[in-house]
């Protein structure tokens, strides 16, 4: 709560603490916003919105369109990687350990709209991937080759991963839990 120079005066403040510490604000990378607008950090968006069908605002962090972006590139990258006459499971090898490190570092936000965005976006990568190998064969043909009559591409050793059904978990708020090495307020008073 505060206003523009209120944040400005702390950031002052913040750079004698960093200091003692043997550390500096990078100018290129601090950021002074209103949280209604948003932020970028470390792949993330963080940014307050009204809660659908409510009149309440909360904080949400969700992967950045930036870290999204950068996803669907090396899954790019991956699939022009895999000649043609190489088989489907190295394909998905490198496709799945791609997403699951992915995943296991955004899985911790408001992350199942982008995760079901990723697993539609790498399913039609696969089928194009597939489509470009057999260019005279059906999509029956396909179907039954690679995903066993369903949909979903699969070999004997691995299935592409679903993003869809890996669950998302909220962050826990623990600030008043996790010890800070400076006083407070009060120790300080009482010490003098």
């Amino acid at each position: 709560r505060g206003t523009r120079a209120h944040a400005e005066a702390l950031q002052e403040d913040i750079a004698a603490v960093l200091a003692t510490m043997g550390l500096r604000l990078a100018p290129d990378k601090t950021l002074i916003t209103h949280i209604d607008e948003g932020l970028d950090f470390l792949g993330w968006r963080i940014q307050r919105r009204r809660k659908r069908g409510t009149s309440c605002s909360y904080v949400y962090v969700h992967p950045s369109t930036k870290a999204v972006l950068a996803v669907k590139r090396k899954i790019k990258t991956l699939r022009r990687a895999v000649e043609l006459n190489q088989p489907l499971d190295d394909l998905l090898r490198r496709i799945n350990a791609t997403l699951q490190g992915w995943a296991g570092y955004f899985r911790a936000g408001v992350s199942s709209a982008t995760f079901s965005y990723l697993s539609h976006y790498t399913w039609q990568t696969v089928w194009r991937w597939l489509r470009r190998k057999h260019r005279k064969s059906t999509w029956k043909q396909l179907r039954r080759r690679y995903c066993g009559g369903g949909w979903w591409p699969t070999t004997e050793d691995r299935m592409l991963i679903d993003l869809e059904k890996i669950g998302t978990t909220r962050y826990r708020y623990r600030g008043a839990v996790i010890p800070s090495p400076w006083p407070t307020p009060e120790e300080d008073t009482t010490a003098a």
